[in-house]
């Protein structure tokens, strides 16, 4: 049985989380409406703005099947405004500010910055031997954790890779610069979560 890993594709960097996806030999599949996301095994958030993804996915129909599939066990991986997507709370998030929700963090957008404050760091990934070349572009970081989360990775004193179950998130835009080992635990996540029994 294979896999299919969906990417939602209402903004972001989509194509190169659907190249790193497929690198390791998955079907992955672009979503941008309710049965795109029904034939999906799990999903990658992708990066972009996170309140114009949510009002764009709530345009689509597509906000009440996300979190319903979130709820329901589905595994998802964001990263940066993904990131934000997957948090239960939000520190300067826009007056109606919606999420996806399902990762008990407290995340705090653009926390890195403004776009000139990009920078990049090799991060030590909890699982992962060697350090991951990492890419922050107007990144958020979690101010706060709940106890069922377990902290990937830090820049100084803040989060910026957590995992809780089925969901991943990274502050950080993994798809860039060609290490694919975080697509490689999300892909190992979802492979974990699928019965292949029949």
């Amino acid at each position: 049985m294979s896999l299919t890993i969906g990417v939602l594709a209402l903004q972001g960097d989509v194509r190169e989380h659907v190249a790193a996806l497929a690198s390791h030999g998955v079907e992955a599949l672009t979503v941008r409406r309710p049965d795109e996301l029904e034939r999906c095994d799990g999903l990658v958030i992708p990066g972009g703005e996170s309140t114009t993804i949510a009002k764009l996915a709530g345009i689509c129909d597509l906000l009440d099947p996300l979190r319903e599939r979130v709820r329901s066990g589905m595994p998802a991986f964001g990263t940066c405004a993904g990131m934000i997507l997957l948090a239960d709370r939000i520190t300067d998030g826009v007056e109606g500010q919606q999420t996806i929700g399902g990762l008990d963090v407290t995340v705090r957008r653009n926390a890195f910055g403004r776009q000139v404050d990009s920078f990049e760091e090799d991060l030590r990934v909890t699982g992962l031997p060697e350090r991951v070349h990492a890419v922050f572009i107007r990144a958020p970081w979690v101010e706060q954790v709940g106890d069922g989360v377990e902290v990937l990775a830090r820049v100084g004193e803040h989060p910026v890779a957590v995992r809780q179950g089925h969901l991943l998130a990274t502050s950080f835009h993994p798809e860039v610069g060609g290490d694919g080992r975080m697509h490689g635990l999300f892909v190992e996540m979802v492979r974990g979560s699928v019965d292949f029994s029949g």
